[in-house]
């Protein structure tokens, strides 16, 4: 008696099946050059890029869409989707995301590699890609990576949601890939392959962790509908209810615009008065760049560049970001996060204001950081610096009761005194922009503190 097999579990293996035929015959026709394909690829990349080149506002919006499936944002997704998975427990999953994220991202360049395929040559170029065309990294990557962090935190999502949130996937991905096309690096058939591949390569993964599943005695479930591990919502769901909820939200935003625009006149008051009443050398303003400059080598030159990096924005992101990720993942509560991001948020905000409302010239001594697009004061490395590791040092103190926790004071003296040292060596601010930073910090930190509150709840603090 043979066994009939109902069609919607044959559907999955049909579509992955499919996906790889797709990619497969893109792949031949591309490397044979069918000339039909081709006129194709080149009259969609020439008309798209006649009628995207023009509009600046949407060629700016179209590079911010196209960043968001770059491989270094790709890394951070896969990344902290990992360390969330590793914190709560769930090794397998976290060993899917990686192995099918980091699969196509390393995937990508190989294939790029073998088919040697050009960029399109449009005739009003916007945007420059590196490497070869076929297939789209950006949409190979974009599609696996969010895909897989779907698919493992899928069963988080309650089920009256799930439609929007694959809609909201599908979307950008849809998004990310006519970016290629519209900032002409990649022709139509480079993304098309790409997302045939991509679906390929996930359907495969999949295939492989449900296998993992049988052999553990578990049974094999629709990823697409339930997710990889539909047992798991308790410990996949990114934060649980506050233990003491605000009882009037709107007030405390109020209240953290009101202290922000308070501490922000204060700095710039402050800024003003140095600027413009100081008899120009207020703390060692004039000596103490001079003193720096003077005494400049090979060596120093190079531990200042790496410690001024380390509060550069790209650095304080990575930290912020990490420190969020930990903190959803191990406390389970929205206040750390919001704290974070509110801290961090003020923090840009308030240097771009003060900047360009004091507009302080540099040291005059020469600036070993060219072209830089801000003014001295305040310095906006520095201020960086302390919010986000006095926020770490808030954060951690009161969650943890470890005597050890007190250790986390000695990042948060050393690494803004880098900074602040670095800054100074280099010749990009004086001592009054420093003490500008640190009045800011200390005062917009701890005024977000008392407002928000991200300790709340800390009885149930972890013992690390």
């Amino acid at each position: 008696m043979v066994t009939r097999i109902p069609l919607r579990r044959l559907a999955p293996l049909l579509g992955v099946s499919l996906s790889a035929l797709v990619f497969a015959a893109l792949l031949v026709l591309v490397r044979l050059r069918w000339a039909p394909l081709e006129r194709v690829d080149r009259g969609v990349a020439n008309r798209l890029n006649a009628w995207i080149s023009g509009d600046s506002p949407l060629v700016t919006v179209v590079k911010a869409v196209t960043w968001l499936g770059s491989t270094g944002v790709l890394w951070v997704v896969i990344t902290a989707a990992t360390v969330i998975l590793l914190i709560r427990g769930r090794r397998r999953l976290a060993a899917y995301v990686v192995i099918t994220g980091a699969g196509a991202l390393v995937l990508d360049p190989v294939l790029k590699s073998l088919v040697g395929r050009l960029r399109p040559v449009v005739a009003h170029p916007i945007a420059y890609g590196t490497g070869n065309s076929f297939p789209s990294g950006h949409s190979l990557g974009s599609i696996v990576c969010y895909g897989a962090v779907l698919l493992a935190f899928l069963p988080a999502v309650p089920v009256r949601w799930r439609p929007w949130v694959k809609l909201a996937y599908g979307t950008l991905i849809v998004l990310i890939g006519t970016s290629r096309l519209l900032l002409g690096v990649h022709y139509l058939s480079d993304v098309l392959g790409a997302w045939a591949l991509g679906v390929a390569w996930l359907g495969l993964t999949a295939y492989a962790f449900q296998i993992f599943r049988r052999e553990q005695g578990k049974p094999v479930v629709d990823p697409v509908r339930e997710g990889l591990e539909p047992e798991a919502p308790a410990d996949l769901g990114l934060a649980t209810a506050e233990p003491e909820p605000p009882e009037h939200p709107g007030v405390i935003a109020a209240g953290v615009v009101v202290v922000w625009v308070f501490v922000v006149g204060l700095v710039v008051g402050v800024g003003e008065l140095v600027v413009h009443y100081g008899n120009g050398n207020v703390l060692g303003d004039r000596t103490v760049p001079h003193w720096f400059a003077t005494h400049r080598t090979a060596s120093l030159t190079h531990l200042s560049q790496v410690a001024s990096t380390i509060g550069a924005t790209q650095a304080i992101l990575i930290v912020s970001v990490a420190t969020c990720v930990v903190a959803i993942a191990l406390l389970r509560r929205w206040r750390p996060v919001i704290f974070v991001a509110t801290v961090m948020v003020g923090e840009l905000a308030a240097f771009l204001v003060a900047s360009a409302v004091v507009g302080r010239s540099r040291p005059d001594v020469p600036n070993m950081d060219s072209h830089l697009p801000t003014d001295a004061y305040p310095s906006g490395h520095i201020a960086a610096s302390l919010c986000i590791y006095l926020a770490i040092a808030i954060l951690v103190i009161g969650h943890t009761r470890s005597r050890w926790r007190w250790l986390i004071l000695i990042p948060l003296v050393v690494v803004p005194a880098l900074v602040t040292l670095s800054r100074f060596y280099r010749g990009e601010h004086h001592p009054t922009d420093a003490l500008g930073s640190l009045l800011f910090a200390v005062l917009w930190t701890g005024g977000a503190y008392l407002l928000i509150r991200p300790n709340a709840g800390a009885d149930h603090r972890p013992t690390v």
